[in-house]
């Protein structure tokens, strides 16, 4: 028989405090910026999923044809009898590790990490239904700021899909993969996906879809922040903004203010002024070459041990133990 119970590790006041604390802080930096996990109410998340549909947008894809490739290998190399998922959302992916290792023999347990409490009931509870005699212990939790995995049920494969790291600047991935090596013993393992660098033309069509539904992925965290902070942007008074930093290797997704403005945040008691022109920029989304993600793995004291990208090299699957 399944069962499914949920770990709660956030306090109940974490989202409205988080959130404070960020607007406080990006909107009166200069540049002003704002982190992109505000992006994912559930109007975001509606986008989001629509976005990984759209033919601009292959991250999704390519990572899904190297686990429908390898998920039997992965499963054999590590043997792991527990799949802990970062930011699980939906699991869909992880249906492929979860089938894998259960044909295998070795899987006893799932746990999914995630920040928002309804994705993962929603996901854990279907998932619970669909592999009898699965245990699915849930964890709500953030686990850029507190990363805590469950000590016994080894070997675990700690999956970190998506291409999520690369929304991390540099310093925050060193710190991400130090503390996630420091939970990790001898005989686990890291399943990382990272997006890889290409073609800057296909780079920033991803981001800027010819539909415009990353633009109002983009402008809805304005809308978030309305609605909880009660805000007063005008969101079609921002432009959706795509660029490619060559140096950093990375995209950076912008809103370009389109005229002179100031807006308030009665919440946090402050004005937030916009030359006309101004940019805030909502996210970062690193691209990697497979050697630095080795030195990066290497550096937080994981070894890479087996590297696979889709069949046109748009997206890397690396796997990494502890050193």
């Amino acid at each position: 028989m399944s069962t499914f119970d949920l770990i709660r590790l956030l306090p109940a006041d974490h989202f409205s405090t988080a959130l404070r604390h960020d607007v406080q802080h990006g909107l009166t930096s200069e540049p002003k910026w704002l982190p992109p996990k505000w992006f994912y109410d559930a109007r975001g998340s509606e986008l989001f999923e629509e976005i990984t549909r759209l033919p601009e947008y292959y991250p999704t894809r390519a990572e899904r044809a190297i686990l429908t490739a390898r998920a039997d290998e992965v499963a054999a190399v590590t043997r792991a009898r527990t799949l802990v998922e970062l930011g699980s959302g939906s699991s869909e992916k992880t249906r492929l590790l979860l089938s894998a290792l259960r044909g295998l023999g070795t899987l006893d347990s799932y746990v999914p990490v995630d920040v928002s409490e309804s994705a993962l009931a929603a996901a854990g509870e279907a998932l619970a239904a669909d592999y009898p005699g699965l245990s699915v212990h849930a964890v709500l939790a953030d686990f850029t700021a507190r990363l805590a995995l469950p000590p016994d049920g080894g070997p675990r494969l700690v999956a970190f899909l998506g291409g999520t790291l690369g929304n991390l600047l540099p310093a925050e991935r060193a710190a991400f993969l130090r503390g996630l090596r420091a939970t990790l013993d001898r005989g686990d393992f890291l399943l990382l996906g990272t997006d890889l660098v290409k073609d800057p033309d296909v780079l920033v069509a991803a981001y800027d879809d010819a539909a415009g539904v990353t633009a109002e992925f983009n402008r809805n965290v304005l809308n978030v922040l309305n609605r909880e902070l009660a805000a007063d942007f005008d969101p079609e008074a921002f432009a959706h903004v795509a660029r490619w930093d060559a140096e950093h290797e990375w995209i950076e997704m912008r809103l370009r203010s389109l005229r002179t403005q100031t807006v308030k945040i009665p919440a946090l008691d402050l004005p937030v002024h916009f030359e006309k022109d101004e940019e805030l920029r909502t996210e970062v989304s690193a691209k990697f070459r497979r050697e630095r993600v080795a030195e990066e793995l290497a550096a937080a004291g994981l070894r890479l041990a087996h590297w696979w990208t889709d069949d046109e090299g748009r997206f890397g699957l690396s796997l990494a133990r502890p050193i």
